[in-house]
Parts: structure tokens; sequence; C-alpha cells
């Protein structure tokens, strides 16, 4: 519940960056975010509990916050920028496919049918949302689509390699050592032009920035990884899907992209796949069933 409701935060980052568009490049969009993210963590280190990523596990958060929070975000950013904040949320829902799939085959997690029925209908919810039986059925420019696709490598990439870390040290630990590691990146990058950019960004853009740092990042990342820590990976992926309402539904109200009567008949489509896909993830303690 807790990551449909992160879900719903991450379902505005498309429009937010479509508006910061106005003002900076998609990478000085990525380097600002991540910056402040990285920058908030500083200050909390001494108060996080639980050890810090050692050894291994630490060169791989590293990893992590290279290939996600630098390349990742930079192709989404930048598909975003020539595409659609709506279409970015519709693919979003192709992540738990690509995020299953990895799961089971590095992690060996099992997609028992009830998953796979809530996946099928997560997907034909998002065809819902596209009305792809239309003649006029489009996606927005191949282009930023395969661009956008292309993202999910990284995006896999930090819940295989951030599940087995988190077994073993702190999951806001993580979320910062990759942080950190991904804005060294990122001012190598682009940040002298970064710097520039920002010294002219009006104050509600300021406002967008700090709310993409903090509440999509900080709090949103870190989740994240304390969810997988306790569930499958494939469970966890099964709210991206709710992505694709929350994006569509938020370009519609704040960009003023077209909505339609597949957005209602989707929703519920996909609210029907997570609530089947969701549903006895619950275990009851041992202790407990031995007693009864």
């Amino acid at each position: 519940m807790l990551l449909l409701l992160a879900n719903l935060f991450w379902g505005c980052v498309y429009s937010a960056n479509k508006v910061l568009g106005q003002y900076l490049s998609p990478g000085g969009i990525v380097t600002l975010r991540f910056g402040l993210a990285a920058l908030c963590f500083l200050p909390a280190w001494p108060f996080l509990r639980g050890p810090a990523p050692r050894g291994r596990d630490l060169f791989n958060a590293g990893l992590m916050g290279v290939l996600h929070f630098v390349l990742g975000q930079r192709l989404q950013t930048y598909a975003n920028e020539i595409g659609t904040a709506g279409n970015s949320a519709v693919l979003m829902a192709i992540e738990p496919i690509f995020t299953s799939v990895a799961a089971a085959f590095f992690l060996r997690e099992r997609l028992g049918p009830r998953r796979l029925a809530g996946f099928v209908l997560g997907m034909g919810g998002v065809a819902l949302l596209n009305r792809v039986w239309r003649s006029d059925f489009q996606w927005a420019g191949l282009t930023p689509s395969l661009i956008f696709i292309s993202s999910f490598g990284c995006e896999t990439a930090y819940s295989i390699l951030g599940k087995p870390i988190v077994a073993r040290a702190s999951g806001a630990k993580t979320v910062a050592v990759s942080l950190l590691a991904g804005t060294a990146a990122n001012l190598l990058l682009d940040g002298p032009q970064t710097f520039r950019a920002a010294q002219t960004l009006p104050l509600q853009a300021w406002c967008l920035v700090f709310a993409l740092a903090i509440i999509c990042t900080v709090i949103g990342y870190t989740l994240w990884l304390l969810v997988i820590r306790e569930c499958p990976v494939n469970v966890a992926a099964l709210t991206i899907f709710a992505q694709s309402v929350f994006g569509v539904a938020i370009a519609a109200l704040w960009l003023g992209e077209a909505i339609h009567w597949g957005h209602l008949f989707g929703t519920l489509a996909i609210a029907a796949g997570l609530i089947l896909g969701l549903s006895r993830q619950i275990r009851r303690p041992a202790t407990a069933e031995a007693a009864q």
C-alpha cells in the first residue's frame, strides 16, 4: 500500500519534468534532483539505523547509483522531453515485466499464477488506457518510446542489485551511497552548466525540484528497498502498473493532455490486476500455524 502511494508521486515526475524542461536540460534536471537528494542524506547519515554497505556491497551500491541515477534517469528524462508525459507514464507499465523476469533469473523468484494473472490484467489495462484497437492508435513517436524503454535495464538493476544488499545493510544508507556515486558522475557530466542554470530558476521550479528530491527520491527509493527486503521483487513490481493510471491522469489535469473513457476502463483493469496479484502475500507466522 505504501508503494502504491509512492507510485502516485512517481506518476507526477513526468509532468514535473515537462515543467522543469522549460528551464533545465534533461541532464540538468537529473543532476539537480539527485544531487539535492544526496545532500539530504549527508546530515542525516549519523542518525540512520543499520550498517552501511561494505566490500562488494559498497561497490554494487555505487554501481546502482551510476546505472540508475545517471544513465537510466537521463534516458527517461530525455525521452520524456521529446515525447509526452502521458506516453512516459504508460510505458512504465512495461518495466514490471523486465523486473520480474530479471528477478526470476537472477534471484530465483517464482512467478505464481496469481501474479501472472495480475500482470496480464495490468497490461490489458494499459491497452485500454491507450485504446490500441483504434485505427488512429500510435505511440507519441517511436524514438521517444524506444529511448524510454532502453532505460528499464538500469531500473531493473537497482532492484536486482539492491535486494541482496539490504539483506545485510541499511536500506537508507544503501540509497545514500547510490545517490552519492550517481551525483559524482552527474557532476562530472554537466555540473557547471547545471549550476549556472540553477541560478535563474524561479521559485516554482525550485519547489518542484525539492519535491522530486525529497518525496520521490529520498523517501521513495528508500521505501522501495525496504519493501523488496521483505517481499519478492516481482510483487513490488506489480505496483508500478499504478504509475500508468496516476501519470496519465496527472498529465491530463496538469498539462492538459487528452483524456478519454479508456482511462476509466484501463484503471479498473489495472486495479483488478493489483488486487489479484498482491493478494495472499501476507504469511502467518509459523508458530501461529503450528498452534492451530
